[in-house]
């Protein structure tokens, strides 16, 4: 079994940048801030379109993300994920409204992306963390920016991260039969279509509740072997 030292790195790169994102953030103007959001929604939306295009079964993806939606939304996973937040956000003490709202939205930038899967993938078989190396640089960046708008939140998403993406590294070894080509490029298009999704809400288009989709990423691989 490989440790997920690239996850550890991960984590601490994000929360790094939070603190830095913190520091700065009294001093941004709100209009910068939120120029900034929307800088990283575009960027958000584009990165979630070359994953989506991908896609190698239509079929499966539709058929993923449409009961995903139904599983997510019957299990309402958006509010337990706010309530956790919010049960988070009073132990720590913070006063921040925005608390909740920067800790879903970083952990969906930093968790849904094709680095993350396949990167925690690489350094599960390969034991090379050079992906995930590369993503903790990207998510630091990026932390520096949420943490300036949204808070300490931001910072406080490294915890379901290391427990997401670790999970993937650990558990890789023993089903490295499972992670085939094809599943990897139906995974990778089927989390562009909520990386896109993820977008649109910091763009302030459309709420979406991506988190009420993301059973689709499980579904993938149940209905693979059925499609």
């Amino acid at each position: 079994m490989n440790l997920p030292v690239g996850t550890l790195v991960n984590a601490l790169t994000v929360i790094a940048g939070s603190a830095v994102g913190l520091g700065l953030g009294t001093r941004i103007p709100d209009r910068v801030h939120k120029t900034v959001i929307h800088g990283i929604g575009l960027a958000t939306l584009l990165i979630g379109m070359q994953m989506a295009l991908k896609v190698e079964d239509i079929l499966l993806l539709v058929f993923s993300i449409l009961i995903g939606a139904l599983i997510g939304e019957a299990l309402d996973l958006e509010k337990y994920l706010n309530r956790l937040a919010g049960i988070l956000k009073n132990r720590v003490g913070s006063k921040n409204k925005n608390f909740s709202q920067g800790l879903i939205t970083a952990f969906l930038i930093y968790c849904i992306g094709s680095l993350t899967i396949l990167g925690a993938l690489d350094e599960g078989l390969r034991n090379d963390p050079t992906l995930i190396l590369t993503k903790s640089v990207l998510d630091g960046f990026t932390s520096i920016a949420l943490a300036s708008t949204y808070g300490a939140g931001v910072m406080f998403s490294a915890i379901p991260l290391l427990i997401y993406q670790g999970t993937i590294t650990i558990l890789a070894g023993y089903f490295q039969d499972v992670f085939t080509p094809a599943l990897i490029s139906q995974l990778t298009a089927v989390g562009g279509l909520l990386v896109l999704g993820l977008g649109l809400n910091l763009l302030e288009i459309k709420e979406i509740k991506i988190t009420n989709l993301m059973p689709a990423l499980v579904m993938v691989f149940l209905l693979k072997g059925f499609m």
